[in-house]
């Protein structure tokens, strides 16, 4: 397949791309490399791969690497609610505008593979199950724009929609403001974490899985599109403070306390069945307690002040 990836250098484009070409597909990867990242360096000598510099919102070139794809898999983004609240014209610029122009020039026999989130659910009591029919609460301008490209997006008839959960795992273009992830830092770094509202739950998955997913919708186009699947780890449906007790299990050293005098801005609160996706053989590699023995490993890497999105 002719692959173009948009937001290829990112935390799971990095990883996305690189597995791609692993399995012979021809990859257009563009960024426009904002964070000044060197995440695709390793893959540079791949014959496979053409590196395309330039930004998502420009039709000149989404036109030219389009006309020569199968699949296009746009992962461009400002990705969170804190990064898309420090620039919220920017962020609708990305992550609305450039989609609906991406899919206002697509031919009919391309196809759309797409991640959106299931932060689109957005939040309700402790027994709030959440499948791909239920209803749509997004609080946070990121899932309030992610929910309105979808809509555009599942018009398109060779569509899917992977409502992903929230990522975790160590990525060439590392992220160190998701969940597991920054829990995991500041046990390693500061030994102690202070948690608010921690019986909010919502659902993990490792960024491995993710590809897998990708993976598995390439090579089952019938199966899958038009479709929406929630893609997380059934087992990874927890609250923060369960998170904080499994990253304990890893650091034992690490403490962490609830607070009761402050709440946290991201209300999302919710509990969701992966059940349509693994239907059709979706079955996580890595457990929570892999990935965050993995984050122990490597995280030393990274300094969060490079790392966040924010």
């Amino acid at each position: 397949m002719n692959i173009l990836v948009t937001g290829a250098a990112g935390y799971i484009g990095s990883v996305l791309v690189a597995d791609l070409l692993s399995k012979g597909h021809n990859v257009f990867a563009l960024d426009n490399f904002m964070y000044k990242q060197s995440s695709l360096a390793h893959l540079i000598r791949d014959k496979r791969l053409e590196l395309v510099f330039g930004d998502v919102r420009d039709e000149s070139i989404i036109k030219k690497y389009l006309s020569k794809s199968d699949i296009v898999i746009p992962l461009a983004a400002i990705v969170g609610a804190p990064a898309c609240d420090k620039d919220i014209i920017l962020a609708k610029s990305i992550n609305k505008d450039s989609v609906t122009m991406m899919l206002r020039n697509l031919s009919n026999n391309q196809r759309v593979i797409m991640p959106t989130t299931n932060s689109a659910y957005g939040s309700g009591n402790a027994i709030n199950l959440c499948d791909e029919t239920s209803p749509l609460k997004p609080i946070s301008t990121y899932a309030k724009d992610k929910v309105s490209v979808e809509k555009e997006l599942m018009e398109f008839a060779n569509s899917t929609s992977l409502r992903l959960a929230t990522v975790f795992g160590v990525s060439p273009r590392m992220r160190l403001d998701l969940l597991v992830n920054h829990f995991t830092y500041k046990a390693l770094t500061d030994g102690y974490v202070v948690v608010f509202e921690g019986n909010f739950k919502r659902n993990y998955i490792h960024i491995m899985d993710v590809v897998q997913a990708f993976n598995l919708v390439i090579e089952n186009e019938s199966k899958f599109v038009g479709e929406i699947f929630n893609v997380g780890l059934s087992s990874a449906n927890i609250s923060k403070l369960e998170l904080c007790s499994e990253i304990k299990k890893v650091i034992p050293g690490f403490v962490y306390f609830e607070s009761q005098m402050g709440t946290d801005p991201d209300q999302r609160n919710y509990i969701v069945s992966n059940a349509k996706i693994e239907a059709l053989g979706f079955k996580p590699q890595f457990t929570l307690q892999q990935g965050i023995t993995e984050l122990v490993k490597g995280i030393g890497m990274f300094n969060i002040r490079q790392f966040t999105n924010t």
